[in-house]
Order: structure tokens, then sequence, then C-alpha cells
């Protein structure tokens, strides 16, 4: 299926005015579409504003700057995952679409990870190309303010009007939130259907996808979500908590108050998160130099809540984990790899306490071979991914909401096998794209046929929960919601799933 009207420059009339985007593989495709008014100037750190509008038709063929980020100049797992240019002015979507008509297709919305700090919807990682294609599916994708221009949180005094005149933090919430609105009021006129919204991430991604959930409405924002590789373990800061951390960034900046960090150029500002990252850093512990803030307003309770008894009790979820999530981060390095029994023991404590030696008995015998860095691998993966993630399906079981549970376990060769399947490893499997993928070293290695075979499977799963809520499809085995009597989870492994 294909486009009908204007082939090379397709224009759809948006609420802020006419966009005109690009004819790609059969797509119409717009580019950063703004969804709210730029956070410059006097709108760095407020809440997200409506924008005013544009006169004639926007150029919509070429990506908007990502969000500032730090980047990584050597990046052994997703060789990079920042995307110049970079500005303040970042406030844009992407949308893909089969189609400007009335058909009222599925709407894919995806929200990319990155702790925080990185990432951007301009990536090829994150394009939606596939999931409009193979799907028939209009999907969209954006940037969000991340950092210290999304998530450093001010007292009150210095705060500004959150969401609906209130006071509040995360700015980087309500950047989400209005993207969101923004694809209720015009997704319609890309041929989509605002009544079925999909909301999918991973990592920060799936994060935010949860505390979206508390402003879903009964589903009015999005009827379903798809979580991969959600952090539920590590609970949103207090705003005590979250001052004390503006505070220690304040102190490596060199700024004495909100009134000089706003002084201060974007590119300063990003500088000192490499400063942050050092400060909190904790051996064994999988740690972000800025968190989401439970501040009440635009968070009125921990995320995982809004998906249980809150305003997302309704939404319909898929979750899941990769099997080695944090050899993401202790996989590789010589400060793990030469890791001893006893500093992992040391760090088995702080989740064990007095059985931190049996423990780690049972997960070296889980293990022939092991080294003791396999051990912390396997024990922080459970601790804080697969564990958390199956007592969240528990409750969902419980209350009898829909919840489907899956676990990635496809090991990349790469590396000398030491990673088995990390964080991240899913994604290119999720999106089919693997030529969009060729700079990222952890994917080296892999038979082209398996690797394809699985992709083909997990992309259309995802592609039938979207469509209608269930991810069965002829090409997997009977996937069963999870439930208390057969505990059902999907496993993506090597032999197909």
């Amino acid at each position: 299926m294909g486009f009908t009207q204007d082939r090379t420059a397709p224009v759809v009339h948006t609420r802020s005015g006419p966009v005109r985007g690009v004819a790609e593989g059969g797509l119409a495709v717009f580019k950063g579409v703004p969804y709210a008014a730029p956070p410059v100037g006097p709108l760095r750190w407020r809440p997200a504003q409506p924008h005013r509008g544009w006169s004639g038709t926007l150029d919509a063929t070429a990506y908007g700057p990502s969000a500032p980020q730090i980047v990584r100049e050597v990046d052994p797992m997703l060789g990079g995952h920042g995307f110049a240019p970079f500005d303040e002015d970042c406030l844009t979507l992407n949308v893909w679409t089969p189609g400007i008509d009335d058909a009222r297709r599925p709407v894919l919305v995806w929200i990319h990870g990155g702790a925080f700090i990185s990432g951007s919807g301009a990536m090829p990682n994150y394009s939606g190309e596939t999931f409009a294609r193979d799907g028939d599916l209009v999907v969209v994708n954006l940037n969000y303010r991340l950092g210290p221009l999304g998530l450093l949180h001010f007292a009150s005094t210095d705060g500004a009007d959150a969401a609906d005149g209130e006071e509040g933090g995360n700015v980087w919430l309500t950047d989400q939130l209005a993207a969101l609105r923004w694809v209720q009021d015009n997704i319609a006129a890309f041929g989509g259907d605002p009544g079925n919204v999909t909301v999918a991430g991973q990592s920060a991604g799936a994060l935010s996808t949860t505390a979206l959930a508390g402003h879903a409405g009964g589903g009015r924002l999005f009827r379903r979500a798809i979580l991969q590789s959600v952090l539920l373990a590590m609970p949103l800061a207090t705003p005590a908590e979250a001052l004390a951390r503006t505070a220690a960034y304040r102190e490596i900046v060199g700024a004495k108050d909100a009134d000089e960090l706003r002084a201060l150029p974007w590119p300063r500002l990003v500088e000192a998160t490499a400063g942050l990252l050092a400060a909190t850093a904790e051996w064994g512990h999988w740690t972000a130099p800025f968190m989401p803030v439970l501040d009440g307003v635009t968070a009125a309770r921990q995320p995982v809540e809004n998906l249980l008894d809150g305003p997302g009790a309704a939404i319909d979820v898929l979750i899941g984990w990769t099997a080695e999530e944090t050899a993401f981060v202790f996989g590789l390095g010589e400060a793990y790899a030469s890791a001893t029994r006893e500093q992992v023991l040391r760090r088995a404590r702080d989740g064990f306490g007095d059985g931190a030696a049996e423990a780690y008995a049972a997960y070296e015998a889980a293990r022939p071979g092991g080294r003791p860095v396999d051990v912390l691998i396997d024990l922080t993966t459970d601790e804080l991914f697969r564990k958390p993630t199956l007592a969240f399906a528990e409750a969902r079981a419980v209350r009898g909401r829909p919840v489907w549970t899956y676990e990635f376990a496809f090991p990349t060769p790469a590396h000398d096998g030491r990673l088995g399947a990390p964080h991240c490893l899913d994604l290119p499997f999720v999106f089919d794209n693997f030529d969009a993928w060729s700079h990222a070293p952890f994917l080296a290695g892999m038979d082209v046929r398996t690797r394809d075979d699985l992709a083909r499977s997990v992309h259309r799963a995802w592609i039938s929960f979207v469509r209608t809520g269930d991810p069965n499809h002829p090409a997997v085995p009977r996937w069963e919601r999870y439930d208390l009597h057969s505990r059902a989870t999907m496993r993506f492994g090597a032999a197909g799933t």
C-alpha cells in the first residue's frame, strides 16, 4: 500500500499549519515537525508550551536537531547513540505513514532510551520505516529534552508552571505528553487512528512509557504499551534527592543558583554531565546521573503503579527483558573483567544480605565455568530486570489485566561471546533493520540467516500487538497471556522462539 497524493512532496495540514514531507520507499515521511515551542531562552527548564504555528508550508523533509547530549567517542556496544546536529531547539517529531487518507491505521509512538542522557528520534536505528511498511501502521518517534536540560529539578521558587498551570518538575515528561497530545490532535490527517495508539520504548523510553501511563486518562492518550528492558526496580527520586543531585551538578558546573545556570550556554551544561556521571558511579551498580523525580504533579506515583491501579490500569501491556541485561554495563572493561569473587560478594550483599554467599554459589552453579563478572551480570540482571518484570506481571495477573511477557535470549558472538544477550540487543530485532545498525559492534559475527529469521518473528509479534493487542502470529508458537496458572513467558532464543 502506498500513499496516493503527490508522490514526491506530500502535504498534510496540521493544526499548526501545513507540512510538506518526502516520499521514501513507498511511504510518506515527515521529519522535524515541531510539536511544542522551542524550549530556549525563558522557556529553558519550563514545561513544554504549545507551538505558535507557522505561516506558509513547513518543509518537513529533514530531521530536526537532536537534544543536546554528551557523545561517547568509542562505544564498543552500540557504536554511538547520539546523532548530530544538537541544539536546545529540539522538540520535534517524525512521522512515517503508508497513506495520507482516512484509513485510520493503528499508531505506534516510539520513545528512545539512553539513560535520559542520550538518543534521538533522528537516529536511523529508530526509523519507523519498517513498522509502517510491514505493519501498515502510522509510526511516530520524537526528541525530548535530556540530561541537565530535561531532568534538573529546582525548588518551587526556582521552578516554573507545569502542565495545566501547576508547579512541578520532569520537563522531559511534559515534552513527551505534548507529543502524545499532538498525535491526538493531528494523526488522523496522516492516516492514523488517534483512538488506537500504542506507546513503546526501551530502557529510559520504557520507563517514560510507564510515567506517561499516569496521564493516560483511561486510555484516551494510548491503549497499549510495549516495555522493553524497563528498570522497574529503580524508583523515581524524591524531591529532596533530586534537589541534592541538582546541587551537586551546580557545584560541578560552577553555578551558585538556577539563575546562573540559565545564563550558561547549553554546551557547557552538557559538558558537566561527565562530572556527574563520575560522581554518581558505584562499582557493580547500574547508576544514572539524572533521574526523574516523584514531584507529585507530573509524576504523582511510582511509574509501575500507573499500570496496576492507576490511570493506565486498563492499558494492554507487552513487557520483557534480555537474558544478560547488565552485560551492557559490566561485560566489557578491565574493572569488571578482573573482578574477584570477594568484590562480587560485597555487591551481592546489597541485595541478599547475609544470604549473599549462598546466592553467589547458586548463580555460580547455574553458569559452569563462569567468571565472577558473569555471576555479577546474572544476579544484577535478575535484581534489576527479570524479577521486577515478573513481579509486575504477577500483579497485573492478580488484577486480571492483560500482560504478555518475554525474554530475549539470543546471544551475540561479538567480543568473544562474553555478552550473552545484553541490554539493547533486542532493538535491531524489534525493528528488523540491521542495515541501520551496521555501526554497532555488539552485532558482529551473527549468523545472518538465523538472525533474520528471529528478527521477523519478533518484529511481527510487535506489529500484531500494536494492531490487535495480542502478539500472536503464525510464525511463533502460541504465546499465552501471563496468568497465575501458566506464568507463560515467550523466550526468543538462538533456536528461534
